[in-house]
């Protein structure tokens, strides 16, 4: 499987690579880089009474995703960069120091998207518009394997739901709607 990953990733390189996207791709990937693009949102949504509930949604994704990826599997999977197996690359990033499964960037913009629309909000598409770039900038910029981008994406979507889904077990107990 790591030969099938290497030849997307290297194809990547030898297709896709321009000047343009060197400079964008590293940009794009740090609007991500701690989640901070979409902690932005949230905190946006938090502070806008109709969209409150959206934004305790989002929040509540973020922190179950980076529970999940960044304390659970990436040190239990510890799988290494594609950056570590192929040295040749030259990287326009930093070399990420954690593990690469799943990517972290990924999973927490899957996780807005997930959110989002769970709870059936008009930014999606910008969101999924935006989370497909990043998800992309991660290939684009060698520090990880497509399947870390897909396991993110999937498990992303998964938290954004799931965070909707306590959410609203919240407010069925509580009988309090959370806005």
């Amino acid at each position: 499987m790591e030969v099938i990953e290497l030849g997307v990733l290297n194809w990547i390189q030898a297709n896709c690579r321009t000047e343009f996207l060197d400079a964008v791709m590293p940009a794009i990937s740090a609007l991500c880089a701690h989640g901070e693009i979409w902690i932005l949102l949230a905190v946006i949504l938090l502070m806008i009474k109709r969209h409150r509930r959206t934004g305790i949604v989002l929040m509540l994704a973020l922190v179950l995703d980076v529970l999940s990826c960044n304390g659970i599997l990436k040190p239990l999977v510890a799988r290494v960069r594609p950056c570590d197996v192929n040295e040749a690359v030259v990287l326009l990033v930093s070399r990420p120091t954690d593990w690469s499964f799943p990517s972290g960037h990924t999973a927490a913009s899957f996780a807005a998207v997930g959110a989002l629309l769970a709870e059936r909000s008009a930014l999606i598409k910008p969101a999924f518009v935006l989370a497909v770039l990043i998800a992309f900038s991660r290939l684009y910029l060698y520090v990880h394997w497509p399947s870390d981008v897909l396991a993110g994406a999937v498990l992303g979507t998964a938290l954004g739901f799931a965070a909707s889904w306590i959410v609203k077990r919240i407010e069925k107990k509580t009988g309090r709607v959370l806005s």
